[in-house]
């Protein structure tokens, strides 16, 4: 099943591997996920609602008191992003992955039952951004993590990609509402929501900030109805020693009997990195207090602190690339050629990139593998905004003169200008937007990953907070030069990429320890993790597969 563009296999596979219900399982998982894009996308312009203002009583305060609710709406749920993910570091090591999944979507669905149900108590709708980025903290951590351990090494770039697919769906167009309002069919989700609501609902009915408010459940019931069709990960039953469970759900997941010699080499493969990881730091069968400390050594060792280097710059580079920039300047661009229907354009933007990043993640990420897209959407990304700097210099689109009676030159770049917005979307979505997510949850061991996911999702809600509270002053002091300091931290992006990042397409996870100098080469985990009768087995197995291989 679905056997177009994967990495190449990293031993003779079975065919009954690439299955309907590993894709299945990575659906459900990135599911939840889209509440994630839609919660970052739609509170701007919700709160800008005549009718929200009306009822919380923010139309009488001072603009000073205005901003305080503005600013207070968009931190509260980025610091529950945060410590959502930290918090759920217990829960993954302790309760499992699915176990995570379904505390993090409980939290989710009270905060968007606290932002949809208030009338006149601004206190609850903090609450509801507070529970809502606890909620997405912790599916951000745990999803991409989940996904890349039930995944066969040859389409993890794939499944692993539902997750930025997902993100990107929705925040605009992912969830389609056959909602009737004064007889128009609306499509809501993120731009395409407040494009409806702002074309169709009246600014005074509440209806225009609850519609937005009350969507962020549907993402999460869907995640909800799903969850009874997971299966635990294996990885986390090996490590607490749940073996039986384990190479059930592997069964499972992959489609072949639990007595299958493919079953036996993934679970040695897992069995034996965890043998190695103990032997360095806890010993065997460690209490929750050793893994603490065990982790904490682990971490620091050379080939593994690299690691976590490598997901807190990947993050960085993202913060640093300029999206927000693009976001916020780009209803300036389209106005200046002429663009009457802003929110329309946005959308579209918007949509470019939800596209390229489905296209990619879906049919080439396992082709062309995560460091050389990273290198090539960085430059090609930066050449756009070279271009919006100088644009923006020669041009001054904004100026009040040009916004009424744009010359034609004006008109010209303009168009070149609204044509690099795009291309930075449809190239922005498979470089820095998404790979972080997919390299940060293939390349830790099992023994880190209930620290790494959630190491994950607080350096992504760190440099969004970091990014966030800078750009207003940058814009002030900064001008188009804004664009030119991110161009060349896209450069710089390329460079970084080039030396640090390596290629990690097709490779099983318990290999990433030799890539990043964790072990010598040539270790054969499976060889130290089973028995004799089992390792007698896998030595003849093997020799077979590469005997057959050869013939090939």
């Amino acid at each position: 099943m679905t056997g177009f563009q994967r990495a190449k296999e990293d031993r003779p596979t079975p065919p009954e591997v690439y299955n309907w219900r590993v894709y299945m399982s990575s659906l459900i998982v990135a599911t939840g996920v889209m509440a994630y894009g839609y919660d970052s996308a739609f509170i701007g312009t919700t709160i800008t609602q005549t009718s929200f203002k009306r009822d919380f009583g923010i139309v009488h305060m001072t603009k000073a008191e205005q901003n305080s609710v503005s600013s207070n709406l968009t931190s509260i749920y980025s610091a529950g992003g945060f410590f959502g993910a930290l918090f759920m570091f217990f829960s993954l090591e302790l309760l499992g992955r699915k176990a995570t999944l379904i505390i993090s979507d409980i939290i989710f669905i009270i905060g968007a039952i606290l932002c949809t149900t208030p009338t006149h108590q601004l206190g609850l709708i903090y609450a509801g951004r507070l529970f809502t980025g606890l909620g997405v903290g912790g599916i951000a951590a745990v999803c991409p993590i989940y996904i890349s351990e039930i995944a066969p090494p040859a389409i993890r770039g794939r499944l692993t990609g539902f997750f930025e697919s997902s993100y990107q769906i929705g925040a605009v167009i992912g969830l389609v509402l056959g909602l009737r309002y004064r007889g128009v069919m609306l499509t809501y989700s993120s731009f395409w929501i407040n494009y409806g609501i702002v074309h169709n609902i009246s600014k005074e009915s509440s209806t225009a900030w609850r519609i937005p408010m009350g969507v962020q459940l549907i993402p999460a019931g869907l995640l909800a109805l799903g969850l009874p069709f997971l299966r635990e990960s294996p990885t986390w039953l090996l490590k607490r020693g749940r073996d039986e469970e384990a190479y059930k759900s592997l069964s499972y997941l992959r489609n072949l009997p639990i007595d299958h010699h493919y079953i036996a080499e993934d679970v040695g493969f897992v069995k034996g990195q965890i043998m190695h990881e103990r032997a360095m730091t806890t010993g065997d069968r460690p209490t929750f207090a050793a893994f603490i400390k065990g982790a904490r050594k682990e971490a620091l060792m050379k080939g593994m602190r690299n690691r976590f280097a490598l997901v807190f710059f990947m993050f960085m580079w993202q913060g640093w690339s300029g999206a927000a920039a693009i976001n916020y300047y780009s209803p300036t661009i389209f106005a200046s050629v002429g663009l009457t229907d802003i929110t329309l354009w946005t959308g579209v933007y918007g949509l470019i990139k939800a596209l390229g990043s489905i296209i990619f993640f879906t049919f080439f990420v396992d082709t062309f593998g995560r460091k050389m897209p990273w290198i090539f959407s960085s430059l090609a990304c930066a050449a756009c905004q070279y271009y919006l700097a100088g644009y923006i210099a020669v041009a001054n689109p904004s100026s009040p003169s040009n916004l009424a009676h744009p010359s034609a030159s004006t008109v010209a770049g303009g168009k070149a200008a609204t044509a690099a917005i795009m291309i930075f979307g449809a190239t922005w979505s498979f470089g820095a937007n998404g790979l972080p997510w997919i390299i940060s949850s293939e390349i830790f061991p099992s023994s880190l990953r209930s620290i790494s996911g959630p190491w994950a999702g607080m350096s992504v809600w760190l440099w969004t907070f970091v990014v966030t509270k800078a750009l207003p002053s940058m814009y002030t002091s900064m001008g188009y030069g804004v664009y030119v300091f991110f161009a060349s931290m896209l450069v710089l992006a390329s460079v970084y990429a080039w030396f640090f990042i390596y290629e990690t397409k097709g490779l099983r996870i318990d290999q990433m320890d030799e890539l990043f100098g964790f072990v010598r080469p040539g270790t054969d985990y499976p060889e130290k993790a089973l028995g004799e009768d089992d390792e007698a087995r896998y030595i003849d197995e093997k020799q077979r597969a590469e005997a057959r291989l050869e013939v090939v």
